[in-house]
Formats: structure tokens, C-alpha cells, sequence
């Protein structure tokens, strides 16, 4: 069965990038790249059938502008039009296509943490059965720079092997922010700071095996940083994707899709590069 790739655009400027980065990755990966535009169910019954001409008119000709603009070759794809609530629809396309992934623009609610939870956007990434792309960034080029937030956790390591067989060919950094008890009251002491030491030596020591084991399973030698930096992972991811702008900063979804994840809201409020959000196994 052929990969099917699924872009669910809602017509606006801010989709541009996502529609180039969908048409970039579906002729990369030789799938089929389903376009899919969800109509306002309130709308007059009459109105439908012009407004699904005007949108799939409104699709082929911004179409045919990227491919010109980025010279990208156009994969096998199809356009169509369905009428419901665009997150259920978009979830729905995507179980029946046995789509492998998902690919959105950017929202734009950006600054606004609050007011994300309704968004189209969270909604289907808490509820898509496979990887969601959101994209933000025009797609000049491939992904080169791949970030992955990374612990000793069953999600970071399927999310590592997300990255290592989607996109064998970029130079992927594993990004592991740590914390050790006591800091505040005795991190001035000279002890402190030796028993520290060990213990940060330890912890890159103990992910280092975790990354070779996970190589032996893959048969795979790429391009791979393991970076270890003292804070919250919030403030550590942020302050990296800040200073160091890759492409593509890759997480794992929790097993609980409704609670709240602090570093996508966070990616996702001041977006610096493209996310994609992968499931926990």
C-alpha cells in the first residue's frame, strides 16, 4: 500500500508554507499527497456547490504558483472538499486514508497560550493518529537541522526513531535538559560542584547507550549531537531553538492526549522553527 501523506488547508496566506513543505515532503518520501479543504456545514445548501468549485480552482492555481516559486516537482495527489467541523473531518481523512502524516500551517493565535486549547490545530494534534507536522517556515530547502528533546523515556526514543528513518539525511540533535537536587542550597559548594560533575558525566554516559542501543536496533550511523544542558526543559528548548534556529524540533506526544504539553504550547506560542509531534509509540 502507498504512503499517503494528508494537507488539510484552511485557503489562507498563513498555509503557504505548509502547502510548499507538504508538496516538498510527499514527492521526497514518493507518496500520495491528499489535499483536503473543510467547508462551513452552516453555510446555505446552495452556496456549496459553487463555493467547492471556487476552492479547488483557488488550490490548483496556488498549487501551480509553489511549484514555480520553489521549483518543486509535483507528487501524485487529490484535491477534495468535505463539509463538517474541520478538526473532526481532518481526523476522520486521516483514519480512512491510513494517512502516515498529517501537515498543517501555523495557527494564529501566536503569543497567545490561552486561547490554543480551541484551536483546529490542538484539537487534531490531540487527536490524529499519526505524526502532525506544523509547519511555519517556507521551505527553501530539506530539513537539515533536527532538534529532539530527549530523555529515558519510551516516547523520546520512538520519537529519535521517527527522525532517524523520516530523515536519514539531517544532522539530528538530541537536547536533554537536566536538574539535580540540591543546586540551590549547596551549588556554591566545592563538593557540590565535584559530586555534580560525576553525576552529569553519569547521566551522558547513560544516554550514550541509550543512543547506541538504539543504532544497533536501526543499522543506522547518522549525523547525531547529544547536548546536555543544566534547567527546565522548557527554558532549555526555548533558549536553543532561540540561538541556534533549526528547522524542525521533533516531540513525542504523552499517552494522555486532553493534558496539557508546557513545550509544545510553548513551541507552538513562539514558533522559531517548523514542529512535528510524533505519537508515544
Amino acid at each position: 500500500m502507498s504512503r499517503t501523506l494528508l494537507f488539510a488547508t484552511d485557503l489562507s496566506e498563513d498555509n503557504r508554507a505548509a502547502f510548499a513543505r507538504a508538496l516538498r515532503l510527499a514527492y521526497a518520501q514518493g507518496a500520495q499527497l491528499d489535499i483536503l479543504h473543510v467547508l462551513d456545514p452552516y453555510l446555505p445548501h446552495r452556496m456549496l456547490h459553487d463555493l467547492e468549485r471556487a476552492v479547488n480552482e483557488d488550490i490548483s492555481a496556488t498549487l501551480t504558483d509553489l511549484r514555480e516559486d520553489y521549483a518543486l516537482e509535483e507528487p501524485s495527489l487529490m484535491i477534495q472538499t468535505v463539509v463538517g467541523s474541520p478538526h473532526v473531518e481532518i481526523v476522520r481523512e486521516a483514519h480512512e486514508r491510513h494517512a502516515s502524516l498529517i501537515i498543517l500551517g501555523m495557527h494564529r493565535k501566536r503569543g497567545q497560550k490561552d486561547l490554543l486549547a480551541g484551536t483546529t490545530l490542538m484539537r487534531v494534534l490531540r487527536s490524529a493518529p499519526c505524526p502532525v507536522v506544523v509547519a511555519s517556515y517556507l521551505p527553501t530547502q530539506p530539513w537539515q537541522h533536527i532538534v529532539v528533546p530527549v530523555d529515558f523515556s519510551l516516547t523520546a526514543r520512538q520519537t529519535i526513531k521517527e527522525a532517524l528513518v523520516r530523515f536519514p539525511e539531517a544532522k539530528l540533535t538530541l537536547l536533554h535538559a537536566w536538574s539535580l537536587p540540591g543546586e540551590r542550597e549547596l551549588g556554591t559548594q566545592a563538593y557540590y560542584a565535584h559530586w555534580r560533575d560525576y553525576e552529569v558525566t553519569r547521566l551522558r554516559e547513560a544516554l550514550d547507550r541509550e543512543v547506541e542501543s538504539l543504532m544497533r536496533e536501526l543499522d543506522s550511523v547518522p549525523d547525531i549531537e547529544l547536548v546536555l544542558e543544566p534547567g527546565q526543559p522548557c527554558d532549555v528548548l526555548h533558549d536553543y531553538v532561540k540561538c541556534r534556529s533549526p528547522d524542525l524540533v521533533m516531540l513525542g506526544s504523552r499517552s494522555r492526549p486532553h493534558q496539557p504539553n508546557p513545550l509544545i504550547e510553548m513551541l507552538l506560542s513562539e514558533p522559531h522553527c517548523d514542529l512535528m509531534l510524533c505519537r508515544p509509540w
